[in-house]
């Protein structure tokens, strides 16, 4: 048996969704970089209670090689944007109600090679948060891409548990050979939480992503959406600004060194 922190949803086209257990192998015929410049979409859609949310979903499809969710439910909606993009969707619900999955999506363009998931409950409310690694080819390179999405454990006293999930992230991410793209809801509205953050990712060599017309989602004055690289070239980094949930999302373009 399986442990239930250990399992990935996968949706694809009109595929039966697919439930992806560790050490599951991936034959990967296509790369998900084939060119030298691509763009990352990152989002808390805020459990898609706003209407507008697949429809900004909708403008970005082709734009984005990679949309990285927060708070991703499995709805109707959402799998059959999926569906009609031909997008495949790699998903690690936190939690279940009603039937409905709830936690952060990695939408691509193709499969990726090798994925990790991670959940941590809530100290308090002990509702769990969760993340997701995924690896990519990258065209005419022995590198490969690591992409994770995080949604940062929110509701503490203290920063224990907030540092135990970023260490479980960072310590899979410090020892891969390739660019790295780590960015999503990392909840850090506490100057302790901000300077643990930084601290973190500059031990492991990540750079932040600076947005000059800073309008992200802010809690006690902090920001809340970030997102970090390394072996890249940033290339662009706006923020749009959208009513379609409580969080604007973040779209940055990134070169292949």
């Amino acid at each position: 048996m399986f442990k239930q922190r250990d399992y990935t949803l996968r949706y694809q086209s009109d595929s039966d969704i697919e439930l992806i257990l560790p050490n599951h192998q991936i034959m990967v015929n296509t790369p998900l970089v084939n060119q030298r410049s691509f763009s990352v979409l990152v989002w808390n859609i805020f459990k898609q209670k706003r209407a507008d949310c697949i429809h900004i979903l909708e403008l970005y499809a082709s734009k984005a090689k990679l949309i990285l969710l927060q708070e991703a439910q499995n709805t109707p909606l959402l799998l059959n944007f999926i569906s009609q993009h031909n997008k495949i969707a790699d998903h690690v619900p936190a939690y279940c109600l009603n039937d409905i999955y709830a936690g952060v999506m990695t939408i691509s363009d193709s499969l990726p090679s090798a994925l990790w998931s991670f959940r941590e409950k809530e100290p308090l409310i002990r509702v769990p948060k969760s993340a997701l690694i995924t690896l990519y080819p990258i065209e005419n390179s022995s590198e490969q891409l690591l992409v994770a999405n995080v949604h940062a454990i929110n509701f503490s006293i203290g920063i224990k548990v907030y540092r135990q999930q970023i260490h479980m992230l960072l310590n899979r991410i410090k020892t891969h050979q390739g660019p790295v793209i780590l960015a999503g809801d990392f909840n850090a509205w506490s100057r302790q939480r901000v300077n643990l953050l930084y601290h973190l990712v500059r031990s492991i060599e990540l750079k932040p992503v600076n947005f000059t017309n800073d309008i992200r989602k802010t809690f006690l004055g902090r920001p809340l959406d970030f997102v970090f690289y390394r072996g890249l070239k940033l290339d662009a980094a706006q923020i749009i600004n959208t009513a379609a949930s409580d969080h604007n999302p973040l779209l940055v373009n990134f070169k292949i060194i």
